[in-house]
């Protein structure tokens, strides 16, 4: 097994941890804009995004997330994505890791992102503030090449099987996801992408009841996508 994180606390950018409150409100709504905003607001766009690569391989709305140029990793085109179906050739943004949001904002609204006015004041400070203060640098705890995630398996369950067992079952195939044909569960994609695994651990599911499990320490977090990798792939 992956060497395991065993300090007590894991920090990710320099201002989550003392978060209170709205802030924490904020963020949260933050990490599900960053997943798939359009479900968050309800829009539906059937073009690309303007900014999208023309030899990009993706097409309509999942165009216009932001994890669709940035990644998962949030790493674009150094990460995860510096080949296949989702290579974009498109930075990610590590580097607006503890900046201020006020400046973070005012690059959303340029013309490059054109959100335009499909997402309110309230929304762009949320996303900011999730850039600023809610990414972490995954590669320090998930293996890149074995994808591997370096957490206490035993600690993940007992997490998972008290708290998300009602919607995924404890064998995580209550719940069926799909990549073209074949159908994939819980165990599937946490083996596939533990970075996706680990943003929605963190922050939840767009549109759907899925709590967010950002205020247990990252370590936490981590064990229980060590677990979801125990699951059954098939």
């Amino acid at each position: 097994m992956a060497a395991v994180i065993t300090s007590q606390r894991t920090s990710t950018a320099d201002e989550l941890d003392e978060m209170t409150g709205m802030r924490f409100v904020q963020i949260a709504r933050g990490g599900l804009l960053y997943d798939d905003w359009l479900i968050e607001v309800g829009k539906k766009i059937s073009e690309n995004h303007p900014a999208y690569p023309r030899e990009g391989r993706i097409k309509g709305q999942n165009t216009w997330r932001c994890t669709e140029c940035h990644g998962w990793d949030y790493k674009g085109k150094s990460g995860a994505y510096a080949k296949g179906i989702h290579y974009t050739g498109i930075t990610g943004i590590r580097s607006y890791e503890n900046r201020d949001p006020a400046e973070i904002v005012t690059i959303l609204k340029n013309e490059t992102h054109a959100f335009g006015d499909m997402l309110s004041e309230k929304d762009f400070d949320a996303l900011a503030l999730f850039i600023s203060n809610g990414q972490v640098d995954v590669d320090r705890y998930i293996d890149r090449r074995t994808r591997k995630s370096k957490g206490d398996i035993a600690n993940g369950g007992r997490i998972y099987l008290s708290t998300c067992t009602g919607c995924h079952g404890t064998d995580g195939k209550e719940i069926t996801f799909y990549s073209g044909k074949s159908p994939e569960y819980l165990g599937t994609v946490a083996n596939k992408n533990p970075w996706e695994t680990l943003h929605k651990i963190r922050w939840g599911h767009p549109g759907a009841p899925m709590i967010s499990l950002v205020f247990l320490d990252l370590k936490d977090q981590l064990d229980v996508v060590t677990f979801c990798q125990s699951l059954p792939q098939y």
